[in-house]
């Protein structure tokens, strides 16, 4: 797991038992950014390699499934 998931996660997990300083809602919201844009990538790499699987193009997709290790 990356640090920016471990902190999403501290800090809802502190969010239920207390209010969050101002400086960690901002941190909250940066993580929940990071991750929704990280899962975007991943979501549309995906799609891609499914679509060079059907067009019987392995070099694409094994660059595809590359890039998709590295976002991991």
């Amino acid at each position: 797991m990356n640090l920016v998931a471990e902190r999403f996660i501290e800090l809802s997990v502190l969010q239920k038992h207390r209010r969050l300083t101002r400086s960690e809602k901002q941190d909250l919201n940066i993580a929940l950014k990071h991750l929704e844009k990280l899962e975007w990538r991943k979501a549309k790499l995906k799609n891609l390699s499914l679509v060079a699987s059907i067009s019987n193009d392995v070099d694409w997709q094994h660059e595809i499934c590359a890039k998709l290790e590295k976002l991991n």
